[in-house]
């Protein structure tokens, strides 16, 4: 028959049983130590309370004159009696130099011989022992009876040994009573300690207590969430290697205060938030993090658990998408548009106007083949090419010119490896986004997809809407410049547009400025707002490159 497997005892249970045990065996000891020295002191006091009775009688002139008198006894034992009386003591015995007892308790024992030692006082020394007589055992003080300087006589007086340990009894009950209230008031105590701690550590044993500490160590190591706890008085408690990495903090953070932290600015007040945060995105110098946070309540305020996401690739791949979108819907409405043309020099053609129905087809091809040469022949990176002519297509879907500067030029091969295609595809293509939006309200006057309220522009509107882009490799950096014919930014929103949420285009926008900045500063460059050569917002990024890439000396056109 098997029987069923017990769980362990609880922590709790574990430390209030060896604290019970040690409390019960400090009070014993005490007591036993509290029993020996009050015992010790017991005998102690009655060698000296019958030491200082046989040392009076010894010194008493009536003593003397008595041992001088025929028959001592008849003087001396009414004498003894009544210090023994006196005193508490059990017995007083005054004997001449040979102990034969001129004195006794029972009267009838005087006359023998002394039961005991006297050497020693008979060469004129006090001295205690303990020795059994007639009364049983005693604790007894011998001490000589001097007449001039002769020895006439010997003083012993003593108390019972029953006496003193019914003494020490007596002591003891008081003593057991004190120990057991000092035991009870332990055990009370331990017990109010430990069901704290019970429910503190709810209950678990050790072994469940360092499972557990293992597990939470893995946990915190292998989840590639970031995971971050504050306590009540808002420092770090805890933080995994991926918190760290997210937030870029160097290892030793944990006590440090959040607002000690080089965070921006609306991540800490984030952090620090009293109510709950859920799914709120903030940009750190080099991502994109999604935060939640959860305060952890219990009466009072305890601390917060935070959690954090990596979405730095996912908005980078969302901004693709929306381009791949944005290329889709341009090549839908070209194919619509030469849908259209085509008809149209069919048409000229059915009508016999050949020449017209040419001169037609020349314009059209001429016109869309410019900008294309122009691309190609001065962007050698096929990635930035592709983005520029799709994004001359949208432009020109919402009546906007996409312009390339004359002195754009990058080479094939000018750019090196370790530059992201996906960082230079976030920068110039938000803000050529912007642009775009800038120019085509400049010109309209409505506000861009979206929705918004539509900027106030002081100047006259500029008869058609511009955008001109400047590409430009050499000199050890890549210099990308887009700006466009709007109403500009202001000078108060001018260190403003850079952060996350800024826009005048409603809610829901105001992201692509601030990713533009972090693309460039994780690449080591930086980004700069100006005014224009046509009144409105010129966007300057410069990034390092490596060594020996740049324009080369000699190009075909």
């Amino acid at each position: 028959m098997r029987f069923p497997r017990t769980r362990p005892r609880s922590l709790a249970g574990q430390l209030f049983a060896m604290q019970v045990v040690l409390v019960a065996a400090v009070v014993a000891g005490c007591a036993f130590f509290a029993y020996v020295s009050g015992s010790g002191q017991a005998k102690e006091t009655a060698t000296r309370q019958v030491r200082t009775a046989a040392l009076a009688i010894a010194g008493s002139p009536s003593v003397r004159e008595a041992i001088r008198t025929p028959d001592p006894s008849a003087v001396l034992q009414p004498y003894a009696e009544q210090v023994r009386r006196d005193t508490g003591i059990a017995f007083v015995t005054i004997m001449d130099p040979h102990r034969v007892r001129w004195t006794h308790p029972h009267a009838e024992r005087i006359g023998e011989s002394f039961l005991g030692h006297t050497a020693r006082a008979l060469r004129g020394e006090t001295f205690s022992e303990t020795y059994t007589g007639t009364l049983g055992p005693s604790i007894r003080v011998v001490t000589p009876i001097r007449d001039g300087g002769r020895i006439v006589g010997l003083v012993s007086a003593g108390i019972t040994v029953e006496r003193v340990s019914s003494q020490v009894r007596a002591q003891l009950g008081a003593l057991a009573l004190a120990a057991g209230a000092a035991l009870a008031l332990g055990g009370l105590g331990t017990y109010v300690i430990n069901a704290r701690l019970r429910r503190h550590t709810h209950g678990m044993n050790a072994a469940e207590l360092s499972r557990l500490h293992d597990y939470h160590e893995a946990t915190l190591h292998a989840v590639r969430e970031g995971l971050l706890m504050l306590d009540g008085q808002r420092r770090i408690a805890l933080i995994n290697d991926a918190g760290r990495e997210l937030l870029g903090l160097a290892p030793g953070t944990v006590g440090r205060r959040i607002t000690e932290l080089d965070l921006p600015a609306p991540l800490t007040g984030a952090l620090l938030a009293s109510e709950e945060r859920v799914d709120e995105v903030h940009l750190t110098a080099d991502r994109v993090i999604v935060v939640n946070t959860r305060p952890v309540v219990g009466g009072e305020r305890r601390g917060t658990v935070i959690t954090l996401r990596d979405h730095t690739e996912l908005q980078a791949l969302s901004g693709e998408l929306d381009s791949e979108r944005g290329f889709t819907q341009a090549l839908r409405s070209q194919a619509h548009e030469a849908a259209n043309r085509l008809h149209t020099v069919v048409s000229l053609i059915e009508l016999g106007r050949e020449e017209e129905a040419v001169g037609f087809a020349t314009a059209e091809l001429e016109l869309a083949q410019v900008l294309t040469d122009r691309v190609v022949g001065a962007v050698g990176e096929p990635v930035l090419a592709a983005l520029l002519l799709g994004k001359a297509a949208q432009a020109n879907e919402r009546g906007v010119e996409l312009v390339l500067a004359d002195d754009s030029l990058i080479d094939d091969g000018a750019l090196p490896a370790t530059l992201p295609q996906r960082d230079l595809v976030t920068i110039l293509g938000n803000l050529i986004d912007n642009a775009v939006d800038a120019a085509s309200e400049a010109v309209t006057g409505a506000p861009p997809e979206g929705g918004g309220v539509p900027v106030q522009r002081t100047g006259p509107r500029p008869a058609r809407a511009r955008v001109t882009v400047t590409a430009l490799a050499g000199d050890g950096e890549l210099l990308l410049r887009v700006a466009d014919n709007g109403a500009g930014v202001g000078p108060a929103d001018a260190a403003e547009v850079f952060r996350r949420g800024w826009s005048t285009h409603g809610a829901g926008r105001g992201l692509g400025l601030a990713l533009v900045r972090q693309a460039a500063h994780r690449n080591g460059g930086d980004v700069v707002l100006e005014q224009g050569p046509d009144g409105g917002a010129e966007f300057t990024v410069r990034l390092p490159l490596a060594q020996g890439s740049g324009v080369r000396k000699e190009r075909t056109r």
